[in-house]
């Protein structure tokens, strides 16, 4: 899934705007969120999350102990599908910025209190002034093909955290001082052993479990049989489009990478 920008009214602004008909909070419970449109406690702190429409949306970090939704709040992999894509980003928008809160009270570098700058979304020390910005991981993630029309085949890897037996893209983190075609290269031959070119991008999808930005790519094999890192690849295999495992839900940009291939979009 990947945000349209021309179907999106989301606005991720610093303040609220002046014509803001109405309020909507995204309660964070630990990673949880729960939606209403009560005020939150004024001890608790609120993190001004943009303007949906007319409606001003904000993030709420809950402390330890609270429930304001009485067990209603949920995981953002439950939330998917109960409420628009829009909504689903601005949710999880709020989990992201309230941990960035959490992790961002001291100062990285003197350990002094931090607070909120007045003109753009950061802390900033007390008494060092250093800035800290909310923290963004860019992952390259990756869809890998081999041959031409009805016989090409695409490589699926089952990650070796994954709870079920599904298949998935290729993923990675992008390292510092590489670019993007650089990370997919690495990463696919890191993970598989598998050489690739003609690296594509495709799309992006914030995904903020807990603060990445997914970065898709198709590429093309180039040499290499499939050799798996243990640590991270539990099995890969070459796939035809009639004979897929099971892969990611539709939330996922893994999932818009396979469905371009396989409806050849």
């Amino acid at each position: 899934m990947e945000m349209n920008p021309h179907e999106s009214a989301f606005r991720p602004l610093m303040t609220p705007a002046e014509h803001a008909l109405e309020h909507r909070f995204i309660h964070v419970v630990g990673s949880k969120v729960f939606i209403d449109n009560q005020p939150a406690e004024e001890r608790w702190h609120q993190h001004f999350l943009g303007m949906h429409g007319d409606v001003a949306c904000w993030g709420i970090d809950v402390p330890d102990g609270e429930d304001p939704g009485y067990g209603a709040e949920m995981d953002l992999r439950a939330l998917f599908g109960r409420v628009s894509e829009t909504e689903w980003a601005v949710a999880g928008r709020a989990v992201q910025l309230v941990e960035w809160g959490r992790t961002h009270r001291f100062c990285g570098r003197c350990g002094e209190q931090t607070k909120l700058a007045d003109t753009e979304r950061a802390y900033v020390c007390q008494a060092c002034t250093l800035m800290a910005f909310p923290r963004l991981a860019p992952a390259i993630i990756t869809l890998v093909t081999r041959g031409e029309g009805d016989a090409q085949e695409a490589l699926l890897a089952r990650g070796a955290n994954f709870p079920v037996p599904m298949y998935s893209t290729l993923a990675g983190f992008v390292e510092a001082g590489e670019n993007l075609e650089q990370a997919v290269a690495r990463e696919v031959e890191e993970e598989v052993g598998v050489v690739v070119s003609n690296v594509r991008y495709v799309a992006s999808q914030p995904w903020p479990f807990p603060h990445s930005l997914m970065l898709g790519f198709t590429a093309q094999w180039v040499s290499g049989d499939i050799v798996c890192d243990p640590v991270e690849i539990m099995d890969a295999n070459w796939y035809k489009r009639d004979e897929l495992p099971m892969i990611p839900p539709a939330m996922s940009i893994a999932r818009r990478l396979i469905d371009d291939w396989v409806y050849q979009r």
